[in-house]
């Protein structure tokens, strides 16, 4: 339980630490305070990511201290990940010119067309994280839930 409880409390302070870096998400920024934010943060979130500390609350269970170590290093490695290819992803938005990795980053240019009819541009980057995919930030976050999911798990094989 330790592990899931630990990732679960590095997670939610990443959250807070980083909470001006959510303020430019798309999420945030198109959604805005609407139902679909407002029921995602105050129920779904609470219930959902602390039901396998709940589980393993009322079903003990030892994992080793090898096998512990190694979800929770690859857990908060995931959580890192998620964090700085969110970082990423401002540090270019705030200059286009900022390295990434160490080298110039790729960018494209994108222009849309608003459900008003209104026509803009981005910049979207396509280097570091980024370049591996589109929305790489989730590949993380996913595999960080995983991580402090899976103790709940072995109780059943």
């Amino acid at each position: 339980m330790l592990v899931s409880v630990v990732l679960q409390l590095v997670y939610v302070t990443k959250f807070f630490w980083w909470e001006t870096g959510y303020f430019c998400s798309m999420d945030i920024q198109h959604d805005r305070a609407g139902y679909y934010i407002c029921w995602g943060c105050l129920c779904w979130v609470p219930s959902i990511y602390a039901s396998q500390a709940f589980y393993l609350v009322n079903h003990p269970l030892t994992l080793g201290r090898p096998l512990s170590l190694s979800i929770l290093f690859f857990g908060l490695l995931m959580i890192y990940i998620n964090y700085d290819s969110d970082r990423q992803r401002q540090a270019f938005r705030r200059n286009v010119k900022q390295k990434i990795w160490g080298k110039t980053p790729i960018k494209i240019d994108a222009e849309y067309t608003t459900t008003d009819g209104t026509k803009r541009q981005s910049v979207l980057l396509a280097s570091g994280w980024w370049g591996m995919s589109r929305h790489f930030h989730y590949v993380p976050e996913i595999l960080a839930a995983f991580c402090w999911s899976v103790p709940a798990l072995f109780d059943n094989f």
